[in-house]
């Protein structure tokens, strides 16, 4: 069973951003409660965005016009790092569950590639608070570093969309296998005090569950979690 909390307000058109043209409901949770929105009115809030040559962009640019800090990490861009406007960064940079072995050939092709947590220490960071993933596939075993890294903990929100037509990336086993890996995961979250509040059910999606036809069901959904330990924690933050 997920544990589910309300979260009242999740609507950025409110901060003056242009959420009403995002193509995908990226939900995040406004309520005085939580740490972020605090963040955002004080302009401290600090939003990282994952995703592989999507061209939607107008989640990032709503969180930007809201003076947040926006990192926006594609390996697909043509230079190593673009500032577009005050607040938005676009880095060539693909996050990863592993950093790149550069004793194996194979992997100085990946050199841009890199886990979460150590971009967090070459970028001075210690907290995030908006972690966005549209890494189509990738997600779990990103999510599975995170966790046992406990770079999860230094999210004040995660916004994933999760892919469930098939297992992903380098998840290995039978049906069965594979959901008790997922639901593993989930759980964890759960243990570490996140909650989820949002769930999208992509209907533009096949109708697919493990490789199987799934009726009135999506292989693509996007999940929004708090971190409830982070309650309105203004005035805390890093550089």
């Amino acid at each position: 069973m997920v544990l589910k909390i309300s979260c009242e307000h999740m609507n950025l058109s409110s901060l003056g951003g242009n959420s009403e043209t995002t193509k995908k409901p990226w939900s995040v949770c406004l309520d005085e409660r939580f740490g972020l929105i605090h963040r955002i009115r004080s302009k401290q809030c600090r939003l990282y965005s994952l995703g592989l040559g999507n061209d939607d962009n107008q989640f990032e640019i709503s969180m930007a016009n809201s003076g947040c800090e926006v990192h926006r990490f594609d390996p697909s861009i043509k230079s190593a790092h673009i500032q577009e406007g005050r607040h938005l960064w676009y880095h060539r940079l693909s996050v990863d569950w592993r950093d790149p072995n550069p004793a194996i050939a194979a992997h100085r092709l990946h050199s841009n590639t890199k886990k979460l947590g150590t971009i967090l220490n070459e970028f001075g960071h210690q907290k995030i608070d908006v972690l966005k993933a549209d890494v189509e596939s990738a997600e779990w075993k990103i999510l599975e570093n995170l966790i046992l890294e406990d770079v999860v903990e230094q999210i004040g929100q995660l916004v994933f969309e999760v892919h469930i037509h098939w297992p992903g990336f380098e998840v290995s086993g039978n049906d069965s296998t594979v959901v008790r890996y997922w639901y593993s995961l989930l759980r964890e979250l759960e243990l570490k005090d996140f909650r989820l509040f949002h769930t999208y059910k992509d209907l533009s999606k096949p109708q697919m569950f493990l490789k199987k036809a799934a009726f009135n069901a999506s292989s693509c959904y996007t999940l929004s979690w708090v971190n409830t330990r982070w309650q309105q924690q203004e005035g805390i933050y890093d550089v």
